[in-house]
């Protein structure tokens, strides 16, 4: 799939949240993508079903500027999330520059918020999937910081680990952020939010 024109608007139509399903991984680094559209879903006021089909939790119905949504928390584990994203694709016909995928990231500090229209998968395993899954880079991706482990080769537990009390109150005041961005997107297109959030940081 050649990338869309600058000139068209991109427009999620499914949001993805990345995460793994157990109770042990709530709130961890590495699940900040579920717990962003579990925030969308009760903004908007949408309810969860766990559908096999779809290998994942699914919500839909529209969002506060009335737009047809979906959001999905795929129940594989992380390395398998491009099996429930290409499902939905397929089960919507949706395409795939209208996948917004919201994933932690280590390179950004806690506090910032970076959205590009496509791009590697940067190690991200979930991410590598969905690449695989879809067949391509082209589909828009919002990257939340997480920050990096103070020691080295401490990845995994770093980013299976849950943020400090000082973390989390900076994560929590980036959530509205967050919701604004996403929100400007199904508005005004990705393009927009992306100049328009993206160099925002929120300050301890």
């Amino acid at each position: 799939m050649s990338p869309a024109k600058s000139n068209s608007l991109i427009i999620p139509q499914l949001i993805v949240g990345l995460g793994n399903p157990e109770p042990k991984y709530d709130k961890t680094r590495h699940n900040i993508g579920f717990e962003i559209v579990d925030i969308l879903a009760e903004t908007w006021q949408l309810s969860w079903k766990e559908t096999r089909r779809f290998q994942g939790m699914i919500a839909e119905g529209n969002s506060r500027n009335q737009q047809k949504i979906y959001l999905l928390k795929p129940s594989t584990y992380m390395n398998r999330s491009g099996q429930s994203v290409r499902a939905v694709t397929d089960w919507y016909k949706l395409k795939s520059e209208n996948v917004l995928v919201i994933y932690d990231d280590m390179d950004l500090p806690i506090g910032r918020l970076r959205m590009r229209l496509s791009g590697s998968a940067g190690g991200h395993n979930g991410m590598k999937s969905i690449i695989s899954h879809l067949g391509g880079q082209n589909f828009p991706r919002l990257r939340i910081g997480i920050g990096k482990s103070n020691q080295v080769d401490n990845t995994i537990p770093h980013v299976l680990g849950r943020f400090s009390p000082e973390e989390r109150k900076i994560i929590d005041k980036t959530y509205p952020l967050v919701v604004d961005a996403i929100e400007t997107t199904l508005k005004e297109g990705v393009e927009k939010a992306m100049s328009q959030f993206n160099s925002q940081k929120v300050a301890p």
